[in-house]
């Protein structure tokens, strides 16, 4: 799966290192100092790498939880996150990794007890509060995980604080680990849907919706809580009759009794990031689509924004309760 892996030094034997490596035995083992010699190098050609990234394997050192941005609340007043890696398998073209970092490349950070210890200090630091944390932002959750062992690792460490919620969003049909884990109430596997026809066009290499929801299926029969993100809203001219049949579809399929919660934005960027994505992808008709600036973020005109978001809140609500549904925008 990799032709080249990059490895720090200091983690050159690290038991997760060593691992992976005899994973990938005709791999070519190249040494670093620090990822971001290689990650961070200008003048990287990210399209070119996207089609045969290689792996980094690192440590990170600091901020290996953070607070997760505004937008990411399913119903806790603290919220965090944490990512084990950088960047994704999937090539989404709305994805905002492809316009943050200069790379295609994968770093992995194998001192998971770091990240461990860190957890287990906001914790402690938020006792008596509801706490949320998130994985799947820097990253998918578990698209890689038959080499990262992810799930493995930290579904123990939310077992011994189930006070603690851990959300791990995902596009992955990778459910293995999770299949044969006990199952955690304070675990919600959370899966991003857009309809079919925009999923065939944007959502490169990523599970078809209905192989997600069959993936979610297996996950629910076995006990698991799960959410739904419809995240981002990309307009099309007959929006209506793609998100009503999306929705019709995955709300008849699921069992209403073990979603967790419904989430739900508008497609947005960075102005500076859209700029990068907009550049390595000229022909995108995405990039082409009826999009303005404000507040140095870029997103579709306020009509088209606010047409989308309330017919898709009125529709989710016809399945869901209030309670568990979480918009993102303020105008819901």
């Amino acid at each position: 799966m990799f032709d080249t892996i990059y490895i720090e030094e200091s983690i050159r034997h690290h038991p997760r290192t060593v691992a992976i490596v005899a994973r990938f035995p005709k791999a070519m083992i190249i040494p670093c100092r620090r990822y971001t010699e290689i990650f961070n190098r200008k003048a990287q050609n990210f399209r070119l790498q996207k089609d045969n990234p290689a792996i980094i394997l690192a440590e990170k050192f600091r901020n290996h939880v953070m607070p997760a941005p505004e937008a990411y609340n399913i119903g806790a007043k603290q919220n965090f996150y944490f990512s084990h890696m950088l960047n994704c398998i999937y090539d989404c073209r709305y994805c905002f990794l492809q316009g943050m970092y200069r790379s295609a490349h994968y770093v992995f950070f194998v001192n998971f007890e770091s990240f461990e210890s860190a957890i287990e200090d906001v914790i402690q630091e938020n006792a008596g509060q509801d706490i949320h944390f998130f994985s799947g932002y820097d990253c998918d959750s578990l698209a890689l995980e038959p080499v990262t062992h992810f799930v493995e690792y930290f579904l123990p460490v939310f077992a011994r604080n189930p006070k603690a919620l851990l959300e791990i969003r995902t596009k992955s049909t990778q459910i293995r680990s999770l299949l044969a884990t006990e199952v955690l109430d304070n675990i919600v596997i959370a899966y991003s849907f857009t309809p079919e026809a925009i999923a065939d066009a944007l959502e490169h290499k990523t599970p078809a919706p209905q192989r997600r929801l069959e993936a979610m299926q297996k996950l629910q029969a076995q006990g698991w809580r799960i959410g739904l993100r419809f995240d981002p809203l990309i307009y099309q001219h007959d929006f209506r009759e793609q998100y009503k049949q999306l929705f019709n579809n995955i709300f008849t399929q699921l069992d209403p009794d073990s979603i967790h919660s419904v989430s739900l934005g508008s497609f947005r960027l960075p102005r500076d990031f859209f700029r990068s994505m907009s550049r390595l992808y000229p022909d995108e008709p995405l990039f082409a689509s009826p999009l303005v600036e404000s507040k140095g973020m870029i997103s579709y005109k306020q009509q088209f924004n606010n047409e989308m978001l309330e017919f898709c809140r009125d529709q989710i609500l016809e399945y869901i309760p209030q309670e568990i549904f979480f918009p993102c925008e303020d105008i819901l």
